[in-house]
């Protein structure tokens, strides 16, 4: 999951003194934070060191990441005029993501070249959320009354912030990412027929417009049990799934050939080692059974306060497992 490395002492100390959306920008702090997980954990990818509403920034949203609420926008977007002013992302704006990209990508041949880099987006709705809500919001209230109330108002804006995921990962990929993931946090709020009337087609077409790069893709969303069937549809190659669904009804839900990737409650890493042990492999060969293929992680991100011993002794555990299984096929 994205921001893997959030729970070590090395991460904190480098982000001392700096703000969230500074720390994104900022190529000497992504690449470290990027990397740090990997020396650390020996995990068999990196994952890029972002946030969602960074393209928001960069197409020139005035957002702030208030400690303790989350992404703040100072002019939400609630009527076509608002909209307007939403610019298109100029690639040019990101310059300093590619650096990072072409960074990290650097020093991972280096260093792990056996070690992949995902790149990172969120998805439109989420994004939209954000702009309507005007930051995080429990009931998501007003982005429902304008999916409702403003249909086309709310296909536009979709429709916009897909462009701008798309110009995002778009970067990602052409500096050196080789895979990337559709981070979509507050789609688990919507229900299957508002998804897939209103949501689907958006998040369909990121996956569309980066398909000429031939990369691998990952879906992810939070609290989707209920979505993964529609969400499966949008066109990725993995589908993430929470620590919410069993792996095994996860497995019936999604497309045919469809990996899965999850889903470790990221809470049970405060469990002792000798109960979380039997669970982390419970969880490898259940994902295992998945013809499409697997990918072990976290069903949602690493909380900071975790012992940053435990998700290293995780990986090896999984590499165990896996080699036990598979190499005996």
């Amino acid at each position: 999951m994205r921001q893997a490395g959030r729970s070590l002492p090395e991460y904190r100390s480098l982000r001392s003194g700096t703000t969230m959306l500074q720390a994104c920008r900022t190529p000497e702090l992504v690449t470290e934070i990027t990397l740090q997980p990997v020396r650390r954990h020996g995990v068999d990818a990196a994952i890029f060191f972002s946030d969602i509403v960074v393209p928001l920034q960069a197409a020139g949203v005035d957002v702030e990441i208030q400690a303790g609420v989350g992404p703040v926008i100072a002019h939400p977007v609630r009527s076509r005029a608002d909209l307007d002013r939403l610019a298109e992302l100029d690639p040019a704006e990101l310059a300093d993501i590619a650096e990072s990209v072409s960074a990290i990508r650097a020093e991972l041949d280096a260093q792990h070249p056996d070690t992949a880099l995902i790149g990172f987006a969120g998805a439109p709705f989420t994004l939209a959320s954000y702009l309507i809500e005007g930051g995080p919001s429990r009931n998501h209230e007003r982005t429902k009354a304008m999916m409702l109330g403003d249909p086309q108002l709310f296909s536009d804006l979709l429709s916009r912030l897909g462009a701008i995921s798309s110009a995002f990962l778009r970067v990602q990929l052409e500096a050196g990412a080789q895979a990337f993931q559709l981070f979509d946090s507050w789609a688990g709020y919507l229900s299957p027929q508002d998804y897939r009337a209103s949501v689907l087609p958006h998040s369909s077409q990121v996956f569309a417009d980066l398909a000429d790069l031939a990369v691998p893709s990952f879906h992810f969303g939070v609290q989707t049990g209920e979505l993964l069937a529609p969400m499966s549809e949008a066109g990725s190659d993995v589908m993430g799934v929470d620590f919410r669904v069993d792996l095994a009804d996860a497995s019936s839900r999604v497309q045919t050939g469809q990996a899965l990737q999850g889903n470790l409650d990221p809470a049970m890493l405060f469990a002792p080692w000798e109960v979380l042990r039997p669970r982390v492999e419970q969880i490898v060969r259940a994902g295992l059974e998945h013809p499409g293929g697997y990918v072990f992680n976290l069903g949602h991100g690493v909380l900071p306060t975790t012992d940053p011993e435990v998700p290293g002794r995780i990986v090896e555990e999984v590499h165990r497992v896996s080699a036990e299984i598979l190499g005996g096929r």
